[in-house]
């Protein structure tokens, strides 16, 4: 069965939100849109474009969807002034933040304690977006059968590509397009591409959405790493890591 993976790399200005579009068939992976919203579109209206109703769907985002659960507990009570006991990775980390440090070496941003907590919110507000233009709820996919209509999971890019075996730092900036040469060399070997490349090569924004279809590509073929604590990472969020 086709399963449509639309990559999302999250951020709080529509404008540096990369976004790529990918299906999974007996051909394997297949990317034919790569993109940013220009004047007059939205980052809800695009991806809603290219749900087909037809096919399952899989958003992939690059943005933590939950904060902490200890961070919660520790502040409910808590008055100004007052120590807080709790070691601040603990309290500023998730689990699965902690879970990818361990097994891949890569440190997501803190959602508890970083400005990576307003990419979080404009992620979940942009599902319920999706959601309210679809008319019903997008639930967290949890295994590669769970997924149906439409589906979300968190993913790291940086993460992914270092679990892959491809470079996985010294890409960011503008100036630095022979590291983001060498990243799509890699890619290619996995990903076929229908649709122009060079997007790839001027924007790492596009280039970890792209990264992000990659990422659901690994979790629909259940070669990700899933939690210990299912309970806690359905508070807290997981992040979808190939081995």
């Amino acid at each position: 069965m086709t399963i449509c993976i639309i990559g999302i790399d999250c951020a709080t200005d529509p404008k540096k939100i990369g976004l790529a579009r990918g299906f999974v068939s007996s051909d394997g992976l297949i990317v034919d849109k790569l993109t940013k919203v220009t004047a007059g579109q939205t980052v809800s209206d695009v991806v809603n474009q290219w749900i087909d109703a037809n096919t399952n769907t899989l958003l992939a985002i690059d943005a933590p969807l939950g904060w902490p659960s200890t961070l919660g507990e520790q502040l409910i009570g808590h008055s100004a002034g007052d120590v807080i006991r709790t070691e601040s990775n603990n309290l500023f980390r998730r689990y699965t933040d902690r879970f990818i440090k361990q097994e891949i070496g890569k440190q997501s941003l803190d959602v508890g304690a970083d400005r990576i907590a307003r990419t979080a919110h404009a992620a979940l507000k942009l599902l319920n977006e999706i959601s309210s233009i679809k008319g019903h709820q997008i639930p967290l996919a949890w295994d590669p059968d769970s997924i149906f209509k439409i589906s979300a999971i968190e993913v790291y890019p940086a993460a992914t590509l270092k679990s892959s075996g491809i470079r996985s730092d010294g890409y960011k900036k503008k100036e630095n397009t022979e590291q983001k040469r060498e990243i799509l060399a890699e890619l290619s070997k996995v990903i076929v591409f229908q649709t122009e490349t060079s997007l790839l090569l001027e924007d790492d924004d596009v280039l970890d959405a792209a990264v992000c279809v990659l990422s659901g590509y690994h979790f629909v073929s259940n070669l990700c790493m899933p939690p210990g604590d299912y309970n806690l990472a359905k508070k807290e969020g997981w992040i979808w890591v190939k081995k």
